[in-house]
């Protein structure tokens, strides 16, 4: 944490996937928690942003381009030891402006939406990611022991408004 950066408790995290017709865009995160593992780009919301802000932060940083209008699509809770260690709003963008880099944090790769690397991918993912590939809203919850197995789950469609 950069000196003066003030965070929520539990963390709030943002996660951004650019969906072009059949493909999607996934990082493979190269350091840090989940490290190795293909996600969307996205990170810790600071206490004076707003989760869009956020949102479009993460993956300028992570990119090096900007997110096109951002679409709210779930939050996700996660619990690690019975503990709730994080909250994740996830986005999708139909675009994105700036061209696409490899920083220090990330990878870009971009996958047809039948070829999602789920064994490379946090174990939850596949349970919500095709809800979200299939245009849905959710919320979901997950039980993790240790951050490598999922003990329980709970996930919900929302209505789409």
């Amino acid at each position: 944490m950069a000196e003066g950066e003030i965070f929520l408790e539990p963390r709030v995290y943002t996660l951004v996937y650019v969906i072009q017709g059949d493909k999607v865009l996934l990082i493979r995160k190269k350091r840090g928690f989940g490290e190795g593992y293909y996600n969307g780009p996205g990170g810790k919301v600071r206490w004076d942003e707003t989760l869009r802000e956020a949102a479009i932060r993460e993956f300028q940083e992570e990119l090096c381009a900007s997110p096109g209008p951002l679409e709210w699509r779930g939050v996700l809770e996660f619990y690690n030891n019975n503990r709730l260690e994080m909250i994740v709003h996830v986005f999708i963008a139909e675009s994105y402006s700036g061209k696409l880099c490899e920083s220090d944090e990330a990878e870009p790769h971009w996958f047809g939406t039948d070829e999602i690397p789920y064994d490379n991918m946090w174990r939850d993912d596949r349970y919500w990611f095709p809800l979200l590939l299939a245009g849905k809203r959710f919320y979901g919850r997950f039980w993790f022991r240790d951050w490598k197995e999922i003990i329980d789950y709970r996930l919900y469609k929302l209505e789409n408004p």
